[in-house]
């Protein structure tokens, strides 16, 4: 059964495209070899639109993330959530998760993860959200994400410290590869409820070593990735331009845990444009799960845990 917390996002918006400026320059960025210089950076400020799920877009080629073996109408079926167990990325033990989580969704049963249950989403897991926005500056870069109000900060130009404590989002540091913005992660947290990186219950541990790589593209390229992604996932009519043929953002991301997969992967995700509208959603705002006729386990403290 489709989880609440999505469905909140299933609304009439209005699809209004913003052109994006193509580049800002940005005094005082600090290169990969320690020297200031003066650099025209990407603007990948604003708000882009990707409403599929489960989300990942599989790569053209090479070791891929975890699919959806139930489908509907020839893509993902949301609704049963059967992780491909058999994926060669995946270690005995993760593979045997995956099937358990899978196996609890074709019983009609919708297993608790850190979306219906109102937890912070680890990254790659955070991509199901439907719209992110980035705001820049020369030292740190933020974006937030359209639902629970989730939001990553990524120093820029700095090294990821020698003692990390881990949390909920990990460690992000960033830096400009020419017109490419990438973003390494690490430290995330594994003492917490719910720890996965993706719909279908994959574990990680606390090797999790997650590399993003955004860039903007024109529209003849960014096709490829949004076929890919119509191929796969459940697209929602929502938020996003579909007509829009712009500039593009495009994230290609690696994820590495040598204590759950056998070896790296990779997947994209290919932003567009559309509504300026941010909408504000709140999953605990409604805690009754009315298809399990229980509340939801959701993030509860006697005091701060920082």
């Amino acid at each position: 059964m489709s989880v609440r917390r999505d469905f909140l996002l299933v609304m009439t918006v209005a699809a209004a495209a913003a052109a994006p400026a193509l580049a800002q320059t940005v005094a005082g960025v600090v290169g990969t070899n320690g020297e200031a210089q003066s650099a025209a950076v990407p603007d990948l400020s604003g708000i882009w639109w990707h409403p599929s799920l489960p989300g990942f877009e599989p790569p053209a080629s090479g070791p891929g993330p975890v699919t959806n073996r139930s489908r509907r109408n020839g893509v993902s079926d949301y609704d049963q959530l059967v992780g491909d167990y058999t994926n060669p990325i995946l270690k005995p033990e993760t593979a045997a998760t995956i099937k358990k989580f899978g196996e609890l969704s074709l019983a009609g049963i919708t297993y608790p993860s850190p979306a219906n249950q109102c937890w912070p989403e680890p990254v790659p897991y955070i991509y199901k959200n439907f719209a992110v926005q980035i705001f820049q500056r020369p030292d740190r870069l933020t974006m937030i994400y359209d639902q629970d109000h989730e939001v990553r900060h990524i120093r820029m130009n700095e090294q990821h410290p020698a003692k990390l404590t881990p949390s909920w989002y990990g460690d992000s540091v960033g830096h400009y590869e020419g017109d490419t913005l990438v973003i390494d992660t690490v430290g995330t947290k594994t003492d917490r409820p719910y720890a996965m990186i993706d719909l279908y219950g994959t574990p990680y541990t606390d090797k999790l070593h997650v590399v993003e790589r955004y860039r903007l593209v024109d529209y003849a390229e960014a096709k490829e990735g949004l076929d890919r992604d119509a191929k796969e996932n459940r697209r929602a009519p929502v938020g996003i331009d579909r007509n829009y043929r712009g500039k593009h953002l495009q994230l290609v991301f690696t994820v590495e845990d040598p204590g759950v997969f056998t070896m790296p992967w990779n997947a994209t995700i290919t932003y567009g444009r559309g509504s300026n509208e941010w909408p504000e959603t709140v999953c605990a705002e409604n805690t009754h799960e009315y298809y399990n006729n229980k509340n939801s386990d959701v993030p509860s403290a006697a005091k701060p845990d920082f």
